[in-house]
């Protein structure tokens, strides 16, 4: 039997890519790993980490070249490449875009191309805005149709008191329940 074919979108919050390596790594055991980046976290060095290095570390444990430009992911969606997509980690500027349907990134294209054949989208939050300017757009997303999120807890409820990561650990856990048409629960977590 062969393995669902899953991809895993990675948006630029550079801060989680060390929690998102053995996500992945656990993820490419169970899936067929397709990993696809936003043009920002493919290429932007930063304190976190040098962006090639992300990409190969994601291509070995994909062993697929990473799809980092919006013309390799729109044949995401004609082709049917998919079973499911994950957007992990997804900021609020991806979030904010795929609320308001702009496709103007590798992963949003993705996203866009992967839903129009409405199989299931997967969202992983990572945003210092969450239960703020990108509350609405958390809301939006969670009433359309095949989109699950992954839980998620507020990280710095003194210090950021509007910022939201979602528990990367429960990743493969709403993807299987994704993959039934079910929202995992709970969906906000307490305090850690």
């Amino acid at each position: 039997m062969s393995k669902p074919r899953l991809g895993l979108a990675i948006c630029g919050s550079y801060c989680t890519f060390d929690k998102i390596l053995p996500v992945a790594e656990a993820l490419a055991a169970d899936f067929e790993l397709t990993v696809i980046m936003s043009e920002n976290a493919a290429g932007t060095d930063t304190r976190f980490g040098c962006a090639e290095n992300m990409r190969k570390r994601l291509e070995e444990i994909s062993g697929r070249e990473v799809i980092c430009s919006i013309a390799a992911a729109e044949p995401i969606g004609p082709k049917k490449l998919l079973d499911i997509l994950a957007v992990a980690p997804c900021t609020g500027n991806t979030l904010a875009k795929l609320a308001c349907g702009i496709a103007d990134t590798a992963v949003t294209m993705a996203c866009k191309a992967h839903l129009r054949n409405g199989r299931p989208l997967v969202i992983a939050v990572s945003s210092n805005d969450a239960l703020s300017a990108n509350a609405k757009n958390i809301g939006e997303l969670m009433c359309r149709r095949g989109v699950f999120l992954v839980p998620m807890r507020q990280d710095d409820p003194t210090g950021k008191p509007a910022s939201v990561i979602s528990d990367l650990t429960q990743l493969k856990a709403t993807v299987l329940e994704a993959l039934e048409g079910r929202q995992i629960q709970p969906m906000l977590l307490g305090a850690k």
